[in-house]
């Protein structure tokens, strides 16, 4: 089963499209989470999808944006789209009857 970065990075990358790329993925993940995400653990994990099927990556056309440099693109897999809800299904079932998703209150012990 996949991590929770590695998820969060793969929606990032899903919900992005055809925009998805290092930059673009890390701002979403940061402004969603509200926790810094560091570019070098983001490539790093970009790495590990790419080698286990997840994603796909290659280089796109050069920017004058971006100083004239190419962005790394980024495409999640049917296998990472795959992955992806089975981790979100996980997440879901075992929240079930938590008191934070069902707002009770339970007593700590």
């Amino acid at each position: 089963m996949m991590g929770e970065f590695e998820y969060l990075l793969i929606t990032a990358a899903a919900s992005l499209g055809e925009n998805a790329y290092g930059a673009a993925i890390r701002e979403q993940i940061e402004a969603t989470t509200g926790h810094r995400c560091s570019i070098g653990a983001l490539y790093t994990t970009i790495e590990r999808l790419e080698k286990k099927g997840l994603l796909t990556t290659w280089m796109g056309d050069a920017s004058p944006q971006r100083g004239g440099r190419a962005k790394r693109m980024v495409r999640v897999t049917g296998k990472g789209a795959r992955e992806a809800k089975a981790f979100y299904d996980a997440v879901t079932n075992v929240s079930r009857g938590a008191s934070w998703v069902t707002n009770r209150t339970r007593s700590a012990s």
